[in-house]
């Protein structure tokens, strides 16, 4: 272990759950989160306020860092399931990782553990198992979002080949409590909550627990090896399995399953219904195209050298419906008495 841990996006899913195992360490936590943001965690961290696109606000939570006895885990980021990129997204994800670079490398940071994407990992079509590879290139991948990850894990990389200590993570589909909402796959929980879907669409994905992610960041900061990358993955489930188990926790009606020749034609104009409404799309063309590649990811090399395990999926599902209707209840997220919008 480390005297320090640095987090980045502290008060995000991903890492409130790094910052709650880590308070379970008892060890010195810093984390960075943005302004009007409130983080989650409770007591034992000290939070800082800044921005990993300006280099001079990041400056106070690294000074005074134990040189040598310091890690960072920079899960700050933006996930973006739209086609294209953005300015934006490029420079959050990427300029924003090469910032925290320069930061580790200024203030002698003993270890960077980078948490890139399975995204970033060139897709090996549906009867190959994808497994980490050394080599990234926005070229090799599809979607603006997987472009910028595979950009900026190429810079991580590029850096511990120049000396510094870093390591590098690949989450699949992040599932679980410690989200009101702002993480793509809750969301779709939280709209089923709230009759907000009326159907699932055909398609699978690899859904992992947030809880077993964390673990898996902390024990690559500890003892991952140095230039090396570990996919943080699950089990392939479909979106009707999923939610399946959504309503056995929640309870509800069972969807119906469009074909994705549906799905896709009528894509577009849920969308712009949705935008409308002030609601982020949960189904874009990219979306449903990550829905059909049918992926599968191997966290063997995890498992063997970080000691990574996952749970059942019944069980991260049935926690996230009990954080969402505490949620509820804290006023974290609102239930308009509406007919479209109930819990």
């Amino acid at each position: 272990m480390f005297k320090l841990y640095i987090v980045t996006g502290a008060a995000g899913h991903l890492g409130t759950a790094i910052v709650r195992a880590l308070q379970q360490k008892g060890v010195s936590i810093r984390g960075l989160i943005q302004p009007g943001q409130q983080p989650t965690a409770g007591p034992g961290t000290r939070y800082f306020t800044g921005d990993i696109c300006d280099a001079a606000t990041l400056r106070p939570l690294f000074e005074g860092a134990p040189a040598g006895d310091t890690a960072v885990i920079h899960t700050a980021g933006i996930v973006d399931i739209a086609q294209r990129g953005t300015d934006r997204l490029w420079q959050v994800n990427v300029l924003g990782t090469q910032n925290m670079i320069n930061c580790c490398q200024r203030y002698q940071i003993a270890r960077l553990v980078y948490v890139s994407s399975v995204h970033a990992i060139p897709e090996r079509g549906q009867l190959n198992t994808v497994r980490e590879v050394a080599h990234f290139s926005p070229d090799l991948v599809v979607g603006g979002y997987a472009k910028t990850k595979a950009a900026a894990t190429r810079r991580v990389l590029l850096a511990a080949v120049a000396g510094l200590d870093a390591v590098v993570v690949h989450p699949s589909g992040i599932l679980g409590p410690y989200s009101d909402g702002g993480n793509h796959l809750v969301q779709m929980v939280k709209d089923y909550m709230n009759g907000r879907l009326p159907a699932c669409v055909r398609g699978a994905y690899d859904f992992v627990d947030v809880r077993d992610v964390a673990d898996g960041c902390v024990a690559a900061a500890d003892r991952g090896r140095r230039g090396r990358c570990y996919i943080l993955s699950g089990d392939q489930y479909t979106v009707k399995e999923v939610l399946e188990l959504v309503r056995r926790a929640a309870g509800g009606r069972k969807l119906a399953a469009l074909p994705m020749w549906v799905a896709r034609a009528v894509c577009p104009a849920i969308s712009w219904i949705q935008r409308r409404r002030g609601r982020r799309p949960l189904y874009t063309p990219y979306a449903l195209y990550t829905l059909t590649a049918g992926s599968r990811f191997s966290h063997e090399r995890a498992s063997r050298e970080l000691g990574y395990t996952t749970r059942d999926l019944a069980v991260t599902v049935a926690d996230t419906v009990c954080w969402l209707r505490e949620g509820a209840v804290r006023g974290t997220w609102r239930t308009k008495r509406r007919a479209d919008e109930k819990i």
